[in-house]
């Protein structure tokens, strides 16, 4: 039998350096500047909406936009947090108040009287490019956080997948309301929160057996 001495040194011999990671505002900074990019370039392949400026004079209009983004990047800022196990979780808070102020202008266009669906119901063409720009924006900005915090979120899969959905949803959202005109249409309001419903219930089924599929436990520990 090999003695504890011996055990620890032999372990000891075999251990590989672990690269360590990069303080979480940095990490949530990268992934941002990522969002911004896939967001540039939707804007070069698809072109603004003509009506964005006139749009953006409208308060409603901006305080939702604002409220989006900001969601958006406080989500994600809180994502990368609680991934460690050393901060609190009290940092799931920190996108509350602009979730509110995005969300309670999307229930405030629903009961504005000139959302309508217009004469013509909604178009194929629209909806097609809609439902393009939300699997353009979400789908690569979802795997980039997969990856990005497949070591430490394991630690809290569900409150770590519940942020990024919801910062992942609110940017996804800002994007449709940037390329799409008829924000105020029951179409669009529908994609916005929808895809918002959609990232957050599958984060919250889903988020523990994704970060074990792509992070082993074998390869964390």
């Amino acid at each position: 039998m090999i003695a504890t001495p011996d055990l620890i040194d032999s372990l000891a011999a075999n251990m590989k350096p672990v690269r360590r990671l990069r303080p979480p505002l940095v990490r949530a900074a990268c992934w941002l500047l990522l969002a911004a990019l896939v967001v540039a370039l939707l804007a070069v392949s698809q072109g603004m909406r003509s009506d964005l400026m006139p749009r953006l004079c409208d308060p409603a209009f901006a305080v939702g936009m604002a409220g989006a983004v900001m969601t958006g990047v406080l989500a994600a800022v809180a994502a990368f947090l609680v991934s460690l196990p050393d901060r609190s979780r009290s940092w799931l808070l920190l996108p509350a108040p602009a979730a509110v102020i995005w969300l309670s202008n999307i229930g405030y266009q629903c009961l504005m009287p000139w959302i309508s669906m217009g004469p013509d119901g909604v178009s194929v063409g629209e909806a097609t490019r809609c439902l393009a720009t939300l699997v353009l924006t979400s789908l690569p900005l979802s795997l980039a956080m997969l990856v990005m915090l497949r070591y430490a979120a394991p630690l809290r899969p569900t409150a770590v997948t519940l942020m990024g959905s919801l910062s992942v949803a609110a940017i996804t959202a800002t994007a449709l309301s940037l390329f799409h005109a008829g924000d105020a249409t029951a179409m669009i309001i529908m994609f916005n929160f929808g895809a918002a419903a959609m990232f957050l219930g599958l984060g919250g089924l889903f988020g523990r057996r994704m970060f074990e599929w792509i992070a082993p436990r074998a390869d964390i520990s």
